[in-house]
């Protein structure tokens, strides 16, 4: 067998055994909400409401959610066509990235979120984020939050699946996708994966680019600094870089995601 098709082999492996990992979590916490999982779900649902904030300038202070209907923001371009879809399931913008990853973080901590040998599955979620900067998407690339990225194709694409340790926070795929992997429960804000990143976050800046921030989360337009939006179970956030405006876009979660 060739190398690559060893590395495709790896890599395939490694997404099934996610993604029963995943299945297995469900299972498990199903059978716990009849009782400690009611605490957890209490946990759950205050995390929208009021997000904590982290250490140093991770989260900010914490700051109720308040949204809006989308109709306020008046007439919105339409979303252009999805991408291919990428070894995670979920498609690639076909855009340039918004920023690279060559100032991203080192393996020491980032607002209190560690960088671990392993990924962990104690709380585990995603996110999805999707960017336009006047109108245009940009991508979020992938190996954010995973230094030393060693890079896999398989035949789906591109995929990150090992490096030097995994923060918290991450992306294997270069198609939105957060993933969210502690060793604690607790909640984490857009702010602290922009800081893992490098990059800037604010009501007037994402990334290198600058112009009024018009953030939507989850359809609804968000009021309040970007760096706070919670970073739920399966959270679908747009952030649009002055305008035109574009019809928030949505993905489909794959099984085990």
């Amino acid at each position: 067998m060739s190398k690559a098709s060893e590395n495709r082999k790896r890599a395939s492996e490694r997404l099934a055994r996610e993604r029963a990992q995943a299945a297995r979590r469900r299972r498990r916490n199903w059978w716990l909400a009849g009782g400690v999982g009611a605490v957890v779900i209490a946990a759950a649902v205050a995390i929208p409401l009021a997000v904590a904030g982290g250490g140093g300038s991770g989260g900010g202070t914490a700051e109720p959610l308040r949204l809006s209907a989308l109709s306020t923001l008046g007439p919105l371009r339409p979303a252009p066509p999805a991408g291919p879809i990428g070894a995670e399931g979920v498609p690639v913008p076909n855009a340039a990235p918004l920023a690279g990853t060559a100032g991203k973080a080192t393996g020491q901590p980032v607002d209190g979120i560690g960088c671990s040998t392993n990924e962990q599955t104690l709380f585990h979620i995603h996110a999805h984020l999707t960017v336009f900067v006047n109108g245009v998407a940009r991508q979020v690339p992938a190996s954010i939050g995973i230094p030393g990225a060693q890079v896999q194709q398989t035949a789906q694409g591109p995929f990150v699946a090992s490096g030097t340790c995994f923060y918290w926070l991450h992306t294997h795929v270069a198609d939105g996708v957060i993933h969210i992997e502690s060793p604690v429960r607790r909640a984490y804000t857009l702010g602290q994966f922009f800081d893992e990143w490098r990059q800037p976050l604010g009501p007037g800046q994402v990334g290198p680019a600058r112009g009024h921030v018009t953030a939507i989360y989850n359809g609804k337009v968000f009021h309040g600094n970007p760096r706070t939006i919670p970073l739920a179970a399966h959270a679908q956030i747009q952030l649009e870089v002055s305008t035109p405006l574009v019809t928030p876009q949505s993905i489909t979660w794959p099984s085990g995601l």
